[in-house]
């Protein structure tokens, strides 16, 4: 089974960023989301992650994918992560980070899927126009 991922947000996103990627790469195993609504607390976000952590297979390691570093998702997922040696938390998931994540999944340990989301994730955040190929307003003029 590969790595366990539980994706944990502020609101629905968890939800649809799956959803999302599961549209774009089929059906996933051994991935769960938790949400975190108006009126719950960080003990509320780390009993939700227990029972998820419950629904997974954990023996090859499992990342949380968190929307904000410092935010209750974050906090909860920490408590239970950062005494495991086989548990990380990385923040700012984004689609191209879960992405990368789940289609390198059979191939990588936890530590390479840890580095994958972190660099997927940056190199998706990207402009328009600083993407565009950049012109030399002189090109093709003769030189006087």
């Amino acid at each position: 089974m590969p790595v366990g991922i539980i994706i944990g947000t502020h609101g629905e996103s968890a939800r649809e960023l799956l959803k999302s990627a599961e549209m774009i790469i089929g059906k996933q195993e051994n991935v769960e989301y938790i949400t975190f609504v108006p009126g719950e607390n960080t003990d509320t976000l780390i009993a939700k992650y227990k029972e998820k952590l419950n629904l997974i297979d954990s023996s090859q390691g499992v990342i949380f994918m968190v929307d904000l570093f410092g935010g209750s998702p974050y906090n909860a997922s920490s408590t239970i992560a950062l005494p495991e040696e086989n548990m990380d938390v990385v923040t700012g998931v984004n689609i191209p980070m879960l992405l990368e994540t789940l289609a390198m999944r059979s191939g990588a340990n936890l530590s390479d899927l840890v580095d994958i989301a972190i660099r997927a994730g940056s190199e998706g955040v990207k402009s328009l126009k600083q993407t565009l190929p950049t012109t030399n307003e002189n090109e093709g003029e003769d030189d006087l």
